[in-house]
């Protein structure tokens, strides 16, 4: 090849090169069209009609199974860490564990906790149908002879009862209870209000305030978010947030709980609890009756 023809060549290649170039410059240069944005689902007005409403609430705690989709939560155990009130003060809790079975009406909390002072107490306080007691010795002490005492409590009925009732699952229960005869739904703020008696305790009503966000999500919208219960002239106030699946991983149900639970009463703070650990299928939760607690007599009248 000539020194001429090879240098005609390698013009054409860099005047190639050099246009492939620009295009590509121009090509990076040239305004990108903007992607959509997604469109934004609307959300549900609150409110509505009662039974939908209650259904609403219980589906999306993942508490509704089966063909006939009725509420399948029996029992419920749980775990976590914070603080709980003991004679007045702030005790940070070394153990916290609730037990409740709502088909038979009962709950067991046993933990123990220091004191700022450095003091520790241990407790397991109990209500079980029309009684309260605490138990001292280990759960389910008192049952039988020489393992453990049982001491009638009856003046702390109502606040349990009102504990039991209020939790994120036992609301949705004592709200729905009797087909949610005496529930009503309204809304405040935007947001859906249920209000409900406590079962048991006279005078006591819940006032419920469900979350109001997204439909798609974990407890987002549809599940309680705050409850009120105000008895004669003692409001107890109930927060909850950071709702999923506590389960073990193995034992994961879409069954959720709420994270972080924290209950006043009145300026005082009773429970500032972190959940770990829920167990909801735990089909063995029992809290019968010691004897002498039942000799006692019951907290409240029986029916």
């Amino acid at each position: 090849m000539s020194r001429q023809v090879l240098g005609i060549a390698t013009i054409a290649a860099v005047t190639g090169l050099t246009g492939t170039l620009a295009i590509s410059l121009n090509a990076q240069q040239a305004p990108r069209p903007r992607p959509r944005a997604a469109a934004v689902e609307p959300l549900p007005a609150p409110g509505g009609e009662l039974k939908t409403v209650l259904y609403n609430w219980a589906n999306h705690m993942g508490m509704l199974r089966g063909v006939q989709e009725n509420d399948a939560i029996g029992t419920l155990d749980y775990v976590g860490t914070g603080t709980i009130n003991v004679g007045g003060q702030p005790c940070r809790l070394t153990k916290y564990h609730a037990e409740i079975n709502y088909q038979m009406s009962g709950m067991r909390e046993d933990f123990a906790c220091t004191l700022p002072n450095g003091q520790k107490r241990e407790e397991i306080r109990v209500i079980g149908g029309q009684y309260a007691w605490n138990e001292i010795g280990g759960p389910g002490a008192g049952l039988v002879p020489g393992k453990g005492t049982a001491t009638p409590t009856p003046e702390a009925y109502n606040e349990r009862a009102i504990r039991l009732w209020s939790g994120p699952q036992g609301a949705v229960k004592a709200a729905r209870l009797n087909g949610g005869a005496e529930t009503k739904v309204s809304v405040e703020g935007e947001k859906t209000v249920l209000t409900y008696p406590i079962p048991g305790v006279t005078g006591a009503m819940a006032k419920a305030t469900l979350t109001s966000g997204p439909v798609k999500g974990v407890c987002t919208r549809n599940c309680a978010e705050r409850i009120d219960v105000r008895q004669g002239d003692t409001v107890t106030e109930f927060t909850y947030s950071n709702y999923k699946d506590y389960n073990d991983p193995e034992e994961q149900l879409d069954a959720f709980f709420a994270g972080h639970i924290v209950e006043k009463r009145g300026p005082l703070t009773v429970l500032d609890l972190t959940v770990t650990r829920t167990n909801t299928p735990n089909l063995y939760v029992v809290v019968p009756v010691p004897p002498a607690v039942k000799a006692a007599g019951p907290a409240v009248p029986t029916k």
